[in-house]
């Protein structure tokens, strides 16, 4: 039998993003999960906890609140109560068992949830920014980023942006191929945020080699072997000497360590702006 959906109000002292993440998660368990979400951020004074409580009860609709002021989610609780409107704390029992487990006071300062959801939501930005701009699949993206990554195919251009974008760091990369002008927008990024990225010959061959062999292709390509790959890099250091970036070499070394060299650049260049 497919019951309606009950309406749900989403109350919150700041945005309400993390509250309504959790409606939209316990809803997506029932049929459809389709569900009608009022989100009322920024809710600091009983006048407008009385009037959301009213139209509540009026709508037949449950009430999911993230205060962290004790004297406001009290109120709600008796209103909601008098009222016969369902309330649910999201926030509540969390923070008590935090408090009894800890000995230590919470803040209960609104907003601080918003920092947590503030960091993610970049986070997740920068993610998608590495994955559209991966590959120098569009050179719109190399003025917006906040690193860009150049190197020859199999210098770890894409693990690396995906690492930097889990640290909330927009990047983009693109590939140095001697059959391709590199992209002119290149030749504008300022200091510090444009890095070129280098590897051994030999252990490029290697790596070349393998990957081949893992997409079923012939280990002797012209791809993996020692002339074009000593060709493509000595392409690369070419246009890394006119565009005057540093140069990292990733030979060996994993992907956190390299960021870890790319991050200590990139933060120099802010320390001096």
């Amino acid at each position: 039998m497919n019951h309606n959906m009950p309406g749900v109000y989403v109350v919150s002292d700041s945005i309400g993003e993390t509250a309504e993440m959790v409606v939209r998660a316990a809803a997506s368990q029932f049929n459809s999960g389709k569900i009608e979400i009022k989100r009322i951020p920024y809710v600091t004074d009983e006048e407008s906890i009385v009037e959301i409580i009213g139209q509540a009860a009026e709508e037949h609709a449950i009430i999911a609140y993230t205060l962290v002021i004790e004297e406001l989610a009290q109120f709600l609780r008796s209103k909601a109560q008098e009222a016969s409107v369902l309330a649910v704390d999201l926030l509540g029992p969390m923070m008590e068992a935090l408090r009894l487990a800890s000995n230590v006071e919470p803040k209960r300062e609104p907003g601080l949830v918003r920092k947590v959801d503030e960091i993610y939501f970049r986070r997740v930005e920068a993610i998608e920014f590495a994955v559209r701009y991966d590959d120098g699949k569009d050179p719109r993206g190399i003025p917006l980023a906040d690193i860009v990554l150049v190197g020859v195919s199999r210098t770890s251009k894409t693990p690396l942006s995906m690492y930097l974008a889990h640290k909330r760091i927009k990047v983009a990369n693109v590939p140095l191929v001697p059959e391709v002008p590199p992209p002119e927008e290149l030749y504008s990024v300022e200091k510090g945020r444009l890095m070129g990225l280098t590897i051994q010959p030999d252990l490029l061959c290697a790596i070349r080699k393998e990957r081949l062999k893992a997409l079923g292709l012939m280990s002797d390509a012209n791809y993996a072997s020692p002339e074009r790959i000593a060709y493509e890099l000595e392409f690369a250091h070419q246009i890394m000497r006119k565009l005057g970036c540093p140069i990292i070499d990733v030979s060996n070394k994993a992907v956190e360590e390299t960021a870890s060299k790319i991050l200590e650049i990139y933060y120099r260049r802010l320390s001096h702006v």
